[in-house]
C-alpha cells in the first residue's frame, strides 16, 4: 500500500489504562480520515467464538481492490482486563488495514465476567477464526500478527509466547487451526509479572470505588493465593525459541517495566528478533493524541512489514 496515505479519523475513547479522550498538551486528537475509510471494506460484528449462549465478536477490515491474500493483524484493546471494548482499538485496526493488512479488533471476556485464562483463550480463538476463514477474507494463514495496548499489550505478548500451551487454547471453536502468531507488537505491556508480586501482596484486594484491584480480579487472587495463575499469565514463563519476533512500544513516561528488559534479553539469547521503541514525552495511555499515535503506527507497521510481508 502507498505509505503516504492520510490514515487517521474519529476519536479514541478508552479511558483508564487504555486510550484517552484527552488530546494532551500540544497535540490533536487522533482521527481517521474519510478518504482512508473509503479505501476499506468492513465486516463488523462477526462471531468468532461461542461459549454456550455467549458470542464473542470482532470487526474485520480489509483494503478494497487489493489483489491476492494479505497478512492479518489481531488488535487487542486495553483497560486493565476489566473494561473496554473492541471499538477502542478500531483506529489501530483501520490504520493498519490501510497499510495492506486484514485486521480484526476483537472483544474478549473481561475479568468481572470470567477469570484468567478466558481472556487469552479468546485471543487465541480469534486467531484460529482468522485462519479458518482465510480463504473467505483473503488472509495469508501463516502470517498473522497481533498488537495491543496495556492489558491488550500483555495479552499480545502472551499470545506470542504461548503458541504451544494447550491449557491456554480454550474451547472457542476451530480447534483444527493453530492459535500461534508470527509477529507481535505489545504496547505499554507487562511481560514479566514477578516485579509486581510484592506490591500486589501488600495491596487492598477490594479497594473502595468502582475500579477493582485489577490484578487480583484478573488472576483471582494475590500471588500467594493464586500462584499458578500468576505464573501461567506471565508471558516470560512461556518464552522459548519457537516464539515470534516482538517489538515493544511504550511512552517515555510509562513504567520502566514496559521496556521488557529481561524479556528482550532472553529473546536475544534465544536468537529471536526483538526491539524497543520509546515515544518521547508520551504517557501510558498515549494513542489518543495524533502525533503519538502516528509514531506508534509507523513503527508497528514497519515491524509487521518486515516480519509478515518480508
Amino acid at each position: 500500500m502507498v505509505r503516504s496515505l492520510a490514515i487517521f479519523s474519529g476519536v479514541l475513547l478508552l479511558t483508564g489504562a487504555g486510550f484517552s479522550q484527552s488530546k494532551g498538551p500540544g497535540g490533536s486528537r487522533t482521527e481517521i480520515s474519510a478518504e482512508t475509510m473509503a479505501m476499506l471494506e468492513a465486516h463488523e460484528g462477526l462471531v468468532y467464538a461461542t461459549y454456550g449462549g455467549r458470542e464473542m465478536k470482532l470487526d474485520l477490515y480489509r483494503p478494497k481492490n487489493t489483489e491476492g491474500d494479505l497478512p492479518a493483524v489481531v488488535c487487542i484493546h486495553g483497560g486493565g482486563w476489566w473494561q473496554g471494548t473492541r471499538a477502542n482499538h478500531a483506529h489501530v485496526a483501520k490504520a493498519l488495514a490501510a497499510r495492506g493488512y486484514v485486521t480484526a479488533t476483537i472483544s474478549y471476556r473481561l475479568s468481572d465476567e470470567a477469570p484468567f485464562p478466558a481472556q487469552i483463550q479468546d485471543c487465541k480463538a480469534a486467531v484460529r477464526f482468522l485462519r479458518a476463514k482465510a480463504e473467505k477474507f483473503g488472509i495469508i494463514s501463516d502470517r498473522i500478527g497481533a498488537i495491543g495496548l496495556s492489558a491488550g499489550g500483555h495479552l499480545t505478548a502472551l499470545l506470542g509466547t504461548s503458541g504451544e500451551v494447550k491449557a491456554l487454547e480454550g474451547d472457542g471453536g476451530n480447534a483444527d487451526q493453530s492459535g500461534a502468531i508470527q509477529a507481535a507488537v505489545p504496547v505499554g505491556a507487562q511481560s514479566d509479572f514477578r516485579p509486581h508480586y510484592e506490591n500486589i501482596e501488600n495491596s487492598n484486594p477490594n479497594p473502595p470505588g468502582p475500579k477493582p484491584n485489577i490484578w487480583v480480579q484478573f488472576l483471582r487472587g494475590k500471588p500467594s493465593e493464586a500462584p499458578d495463575n500468576w505464573k501461567m499469565a506471565s508471558p516470560l514463563t512461556h518464552l522459548d525459541a519457537s516464539d515470534p519476533p516482538m517489538l515493544f512500544i511504550t511512552g517515555e513516561n510509562d513504567k520502566e517495566t514496559t521496556h521488557a528488559e529481561k524479556f528482550r534479553g532472553e529473546m536475544k539469547e534465544l536468537g529471536i528478533d526483538e526491539g524497543l521503541h520509546v515515544i518521547p514525552g508520551a504517557p501510558h495511555a498515549f494513542p489518543g493524541r495524533q502525533d503519538w499515535f502516528d509514531d506508534m503506527l509507523e513503527h508497528a507497521a514497519d515491524w509487521f512489514d518486515a516480519h509478515l510481508k518480508g
